[in-house]
């Protein structure tokens, strides 16, 4: 198939309503019928503003998080329609990519 690798980037305190934006947009991605995402916390990160972002033994709310998907076309419209929506503001980034899977099922 033909499509999008959606990479998004944000951090664990980082919240839209009281839900962490990352764990949003997995859930969303799921309701919309997205296949598959991958949520992986990082070590240590920044960002636009310069500013450094790590994991602290104590304190885990500067998290930076990823979350990646492989989506058709069509997905990646119904996702950003509902970033949208939502009035999210959030970076990604948008790669074209071939995907499927090896063997038969």
């Amino acid at each position: 198939m033909q499509g999008y690798q959606l990479t998004f980037f944000t951090q664990q305190d980082r919240k839209h309503h009281t839900t962490p934006v990352a764990h949003w947009l997995l859930e969303e991605a799921h309701k919309i019928g997205i296949s598959g995402a991958t949520l992986i916390p990082a070590a240590e990160g920044f960002g636009h503003d310069g500013k450094l972002r790590s994991v602290h033994f104590f304190d885990l709310t500067d998290q930076p998080i990823q979350l990646t998907m492989a989506v058709s076309e069509a997905d990646a419209d119904r996702l950003f329609a509902r970033l949208k929506e939502e009035a999210i503001n959030v970076f990604y980034v948008k790669a074209p990519i071939e995907f499927g899977m090896t063997g038969d099922l």
